[in-house]
């Protein structure tokens, strides 16, 4: 065992000590197991596993059970996915927890929901040295609020650039290989020296319709145009000015100019790849599940993959125990085992972001889940997963394009109003997209007393 393992186990040891029992809504009475629950039961809920039914989240659960199995440990864990999409999914955990409706253990929160669970007393407060130094500083920097650590990161997510270096060569284009980035101004070039050749062919798109895909978007374009870009306080409250809005919205109208596919104002992910996939683009902002998705059906001379120019936005899920959980102290241990090395290990190899550096470049670390889910082989035994991988089995842009871009990545406002931020900065920003939009000045004026209103000092 390495020290670094050493110290992982004792700081994981400290935390599934904990002997708090705390009633829903962060009150203290102690509620009984449900009686379709088994006592030993550590109930995990999560949203929709995007490497599908049996995928690899299950997998991990699978073989921590296993683990507790071979020790003679009676208790098991049990995955629980919520319908609907992320919103839906919120508003069910939110409910869940403040009504003693459900008996969660380990919910699995999407990043920007964390201070809002730890504001309400949802999640409890974990060990200070929870995080070590092996998670990605700026992912690890998710799990916190108000100076307290209240989750650990289990997979993460960034903005990337996905393009077809073939189009450009059809283009004419000489250099195809933009692995190692390109800024907006190379993008803009490009886009019309393909359009120029190839006039059915836009040159990118994205996710700009009204949800959480247009606050993205946006706060990726305020954050490359606003150095040390933060619109809320260490308290969550707004802490903007017109100023810096005026900047961020003139980088993002820049950014949506005439060679963005029409099709990207109503856009969300799923649309927006499909657009990419069937040539309407040259360009794709996405996340890095697109990657596997994409090589099904492209090659290496198809598709390529960079840095997002610019400012990334980091997303993920973060992994935290409730607050009325009466089994803790073992919620506690299976966090740990799902966020570990190997299992970050898992995770990568199946498509995610992981969180943990040692992921990306530590051989030594293999996943212990029996590999990464992948597509069945073919009736010929071929396996239906064309994924490039590196000589380890990684993902082949993993350690020199996603690591980088996760390193570099920047958060959205972090404030438990966070849903009240996102709706008006959403809305707000859609106007920016009207036949007669607003001038810089007055979006930004309108924006700033909308902001101070959603989040108040």
């Amino acid at each position: 065992m390495t020290q670094r393992q050493r110290g992982q186990r004792r700081r994981w040891a400290a935390l599934a000590a904990l002997v708090l029992v705390a009633g829903c809504g962060g009150g203290h009475t102690v509620r009984q197991p449900s009686d379709e629950r088994e006592s030993g039961e550590i109930v995990v809920a999560s949203g929709r596993d995007v490497t599908g039914k049996g995928g690899i989240r299950e997998q991990l659960i699978d073989a921590w059970n296993q683990r507790q199995q071979r020790t003679g440990s009676p208790y098991r864990a049990r995955l629980v996915e919520l319908p609907g999409n992320a919103d839906e999914q919120r508003s069910q955990l939110l409910g869940a927890l403040q009504s003693c409706s459900a008996d969660y253990d380990v919910v699995n929160l999407d990043v920007t929901w964390v201070p809002e669970f730890a504001a309400a007393g949802l999640i409890r407060a974990l060990p200070a040295d929870t995080i070590d130094d092996d998670v990605i500083k700026s992912v690890a920097g998710t799990a916190s609020w108000r100076g307290e650590v209240y989750s650990v990161p289990f997979n993460s997510d960034v903005g990337l650039l996905y393009y077809r270096p073939d189009l450009l060569k059809r283009a004419g284009v000489q250099q195809t290989d933009l692995s190692k980035g390109i800024d907006w101004e190379q993008l803009q070039t490009l886009s019309s020296d393909v359009s120029k050749e190839l006039p059915a062919v836009k040159g990118w798109t994205t996710q700009l319709s009204a949800y959480e895909g247009r606050t993205v978007n946006a706060v990726e374009a305020f954050a490359s145009a606003v150095p040390e870009f933060e619109l809320t306080d260490g308290d969550g409250h707004y802490d903007g000015s017109e100023g810096e809005l005026k900047d961020g919205i003139a980088e993002l109208r820049s950014r949506t100019r005439a060679y963005t596919l029409p099709g990207a104002f109503h856009s969300d992910e799923t649309s927006s790849l499909g657009d990419f996939a069937d040539g309407k683009t040259e360009f794709l902002r996405h996340w890095p599940s697109a990657y596997r998705t994409l090589y099904q059906s492209f090659t290496t001379h198809q598709l390529g993959v960079a840095p997002l120019p610019g400012r990334a936005v980091l997303g993920g899920q973060n992994l935290a125990v409730t607050s009325s959980s009466e089994r803790a102290g073992k919620a506690a241990d299976l966090i740990a085992y799902l966020t570990g090395s190997g299992s970050e290990r898992c995770l990568l190899d199946a498509g995610f972001a992981a969180t943990r550096t040692s992921a990306y470049q530590d051989d030594r670390v293999t996943c212990p889940a029996g590999g990464a889910p992948t597509p069945s082989a073919s009736a010929t035994g071929e396996s239906a997963d064309r994924m490039p991988r590196d000589s380890a089995g990684r993902p082949a842009y993993a350690r020199h394009i996603l690591m980088p871009a996760l390193r570099r990545a920047v958060q959205r406002p972090r404030t438990p109003l966070y849903g009240a931020f996102t709706q008006t900065f959403s809305a707000q920003l859609g106007t920016l997209f009207a036949e007669n939009a607003p001038s810089n000045a007055e979006l930004a004026k309108r924006l700033d007393a909308a902001l101070r209103k959603a989040l108040p000092g």
